[in-house]
């Protein structure tokens, strides 16, 4: 996984880091020591020296006391002996307390050596004043000759053979130490520096090698999210990141493409909610219009309405007024006459509230408001009933009325006296259309689960334009306004708004001068 990769490489590049600190504080204790030892060689060095200066400055005190015999000089005796010895305890305070190293050789940490030679140059030293001394009390003796010689044999026995090498030896012992600490601190230096090369060129190879690796590692799956993100942001929420490795950047792909996953999914319910907000809105202002347009046409039944009554019964009104004006202008006239008035207006009143009756159906009937008896008919017994009502009608025009209906019982469920008046217009307009000695057939039968009656004429007919506008209010063909003036157009109407309650329908078929066909259909009623 890339955060194991991750981690082995700075566990490593920490170790790295760790081991050339470790390094360079070894190298730097190792320079301390070293340069510890060089500093140690080098103030032994300087205390020989010192040692070396001082004896030899005592001595030639000595020498000159012994042979100049002035009393000034054994202030300088006494000082020159005193700096000797405290060059002496200086160098074996020095040796005493320089402490043992671990792991140096075992030149710089043989103590009992050097305190042997301070030993030895200390014994020389104080065996020195002995001779000293000795050579004084010949020359206080008067053996000055004798003194010489001893003070010369010293000189060259012990001094010059035995002090000068001693001292000699342990200089040049001194600088070989300081020359080889130096020594050995410039190859510390040395073997630090190119540990301290070495360990860079390495740390550095690795950072690189292992920058280039997880950047190869790194850079395609980064790739690959930006691209996911730059398809999710632009609207491409099908768009999904394939990532075939086990890392951390595979888990954030498989859980970005459950993301956009959810999105999809969101997307997808919220635009079907707003399809079905869409198609509610549609429902909605579709039933609205259809609302508006039937408060529009109800709007128009109403002024029709009032306009049907302010013009088809204005004429009624003024007749029956005149015909009552005319009688009461004249006078003295006979009963007769004034019978004859009354009968007119009589009619006309008949005539005048059969017009608002059926205004008053229609208006009902585009209101939803009518009112009917529903109970169980008998269709074939209603057309027998009503055809021989034709037949007292098409006495007065000479025309014959033939009826073919079955002899079991159609029934219906509906309001007989509304059928009744169905049967009634149509038949009432065939009688007064027809032609003198034609024949109406009237015909009922069942079809499926509706009964059908047909009446058939041989009477003016319709033109074919009008077909269509039969059963508008007041329509009246042209060839039946020819015909008779004293139609209302309303008969038809009525009759299909009748239908139309009871779940029927009305058709016509018709060839003008040669006669119509109106068949009207019915659903059965299912008898248990």
């Amino acid at each position: 996984m890339f955060r194991f990769r991750l981690a082995i490489v700075i566990v490593v590049s920490f170790g790295f880091v760790l081991s050339l600190g470790i390094a360079l504080y070894w190298g730097s204790n190792e320079v301390a020591r070293y340069f510890q030892h060089s500093q140690t060689a080098y103030e032994t060095f300087d205390d020989y020296e010192q040692l070396s200066q001082e004896a030899y400055r005592h001595f030639k005190q000595r020498m000159d006391r012994l042979i100049t015999a002035n009393p000034n000089s054994e202030t300088g005796v006494e000082s020159s002996k005193r700096r000797l010895f405290d060059a002496m305890h200086e160098l074996r305070d020095s040796a005493v307390k320089t402490p043992s190293k671990d792991g140096a050789s075992e030149e710089w940490t043989n103590k009992p050596a050097e305190l042997e030679k301070v030993a030895h140059l200390t014994a020389f030293l104080e065996a020195s004043e002995y001779r000293f001394e000795e050579v004084e009390r010949l020359r206080l003796q008067g053996k000055l000759t004798t003194a010489v010689q001893a003070l010369a044999k010293f000189t060259e026995e012990e001094i010059d053979g035995k002090f000068q090498p001693l001292i000699d030896a342990a200089i040049e012992a001194e600088r070989e130490k300081a020359k080889k600490a130096k020594q050995e601190l410039e190859v510390l230096v040395e073997r630090s520096r190119w540990t301290a090369i070495l360990a860079s060129l390495t740390a550095a190879l690795f950072s690189l090698v292992s920058g280039i690796l997880l950047l190869r590692a790194f850079k395609k799956p980064i790739e690959a999210l930006m691209k996911g993100t730059d398809e999710i942001a632009s609207g491409n929420l099908e768009y999904r990141i394939a990532l075939d490795s086990r890392d951390e950047f595979a888990y954030l792909a498989s859980h970005f493409n459950q993301m956009a996953k959810e999105l999809e999914v969101q997307q997808d319910k919220l635009r079907e909610g707003r399809a079905v907000l869409e198609k509610r809105v549609a429902e909605r202002t579709s039933e609205l219009n259809l609302l508006n347009q039937e408060l529009k046409r109800m709007d128009n039944a109403r002024r029709e309405f009032l306009a049907d009554i302010s013009h088809e019964l204005r004429t009624p009104i003024t007749v029956i007024r005149g015909e009552a004006e005319v009688t009461l202008r004249g006078q003295d006239r006979d009963a007769d006459e004034y019978k004859d008035a009354l009968q007119r207006i009589v009619e006309l009143s008949m005539q005048l509230g059969k017009y608002v009756n059926d205004l008053l159906f229609l208006a009902r009937a585009d209101t939803a408001n009518l009112q009917f008896e529903w109970n169980k008919v008998d269709l074939a017994d209603l057309v027998a009933s009503s055809v021989e009502d034709f037949q007292v009608m098409a006495e007065e025009y000479s025309i014959a009325v033939s009826l073919d209906a079955p002899a079991s019982p159609l029934w219906v469920r509906g309001d007989k006296q509304r059928l009744r008046q169905v049967l009634f217009i149509l038949g009432e307009n065939a009688c007064r259309y027809s032609k003198p000695l034609g024949h109406i057939a009237v015909a009922l039968w069942r079809d499926g689960k509706q009964a059908c009656f047909s009446l058939t004429d041989q009477g003016i007919g319709i033109p074919a334009g009008d077909l269509e506008r039969i059963f508008e209010r007041h329509f009246r063909s042209s060839n039946a306004q020819h015909s008779r003036d004293d139609g209302s157009g309303l008969g038809l109407p009525m009759a299909k708004s009748i239908l139309q309650a009871h779940g029927g329908q009305i058709a016509v078929r018709s060839v003008e001068n040669s006669g119509s066909t109106f068949t009207v259909t019915l659903p059965l009623l299912t008898v248990a």
